[in-house]
């Protein structure tokens, strides 16, 4: 029975959409599985609809395009599930290509552990970034798990997943869209879902590789991106209301900052690039600190759409 629906969300990449929609064509191991294959697209302009239009004839299973002209991340997420009635969702960003057996092995996944979202690993790719910032920024795309496939008792990302719509995605409009725009759409998915009692899967061999662009293949974008992941765990504890646990990672926020932030200027100085990590890692302590209202770095939506109409000029 076709039960599991893919969508890729996408925003003016159709070199990279395209790479991402030829890889799930040469899927294998999931028989008649796939419902349907949905493509979101973000662009007012409906800029994707061509190249989609082009591959229609490339797929063995059902192509649907679906635009959805406000751009942000949870708003193109919400439009894709509106576009189907499949009872397990797949995610796989625009900037991902998925290896041939990375759908079977989630759904094998999910069948083994009975977790309400499956995630699997990603390897970062940043050919353009400079020698001595590739490595990290490899590691800072990708994604490490477990050797083997289980339970974990955290999450990862949208990017790479298989959910139980019934479970993990209730609701008309699951993803919230107040984070359109900053990005954190998952985090607080999934801690309303670890609130309920939810279970995290991980698929050791559902493999994705994660191409960076040249603009964000920076150090710059990276540490922005890390003081972002460092406010997500003070922001889910303030929108619970929970306060002594957002006083609780401000403190492990201080400590982080302080501690890695010393061992950074120490690597900088002697021109180490072991000092990008330690850069990471001291931004994401600052991010637990600075997680209000105001500081919330744009990443997505109108601010991308700004930088594409930008470049483009």
């Amino acid at each position: 029975m076709a039960d599991v629906a893919i969508i890729v969300p996408t925003l003016r990449r159709p070199e990279s959409l395209e790479r991402a929609l030829r890889s799930l064509f040469a899927q294998t191991g999931v028989g008649d599985r796939i419902s349907e294959i949905v493509v979101v697209d973000n662009d007012p302009s409906g800029s994707a609809a061509e190249g989609v239009d082009a591959l229609r004839g490339l797929t063995p299973w059902p192509l649907v395009y679906v635009h959805a002209p406000r751009p942000g991340v949870a708003t193109a997420r919400n439009a894709g599930l509106a576009a189907t009635r499949a009872s397990l969702i797949a995610f796989l960003d625009d900037d991902e290509a998925a290896s041939p057996g990375w759908l079977a092995a989630l759904l094998e996944a999910q069948e083994a552990t009975g977790a309400d979202a499956v995630f699997g690993p990603i390897t970062g790719r940043a050919p353009e970034a400079k020698p001595w910032l590739k490595p990290y920024l490899e590691r800072f795309f990708g994604r490490e798990g477990p050797d083997d496939t289980g339970l974990v008792e955290t999450p990862f990302g949208c990017g790479n997943s298989l959910m139980v719509r019934a479970t993990a995605l209730p609701g008309a409009a699951p993803f919230d869209s107040a984070t359109d725009q900053a990005g954190g759409e998952d985090d607080a998915l999934f801690a309303a879902l670890q609130a309920r009692g939810g279970r995290f899967g991980w698929a050791a061999d559902a493999m994705v590789e994660e191409f960076a662009p040249a603009h964000r293949a920076t150090l710059a974008y990276a540490l922005a991106r890390a003081f972002a992941y460092g406010q997500g765990p003070s922001q889910t504890a303030a929108a619970s209301r929970d306060w002594p646990a957002v006083l609780r990672w401000m403190v492990i926020g201080a400590g982080q900052t302080v501690v890695w932030g010393a061992g950074a200027a120490l690597l900088a100085l002697i021109r180490s690039p072991k000092r990008a990590e330690l850069y990471d890692r001291t931004a994401r302590g600052v991010g637990k600190l600075f997680w209000m209202k105001g500081f919330e770095p744009h990443f997505y939506g109108t601010r991308e759409l700004a930088r594409l109409e930008a470049a483009k000029a």
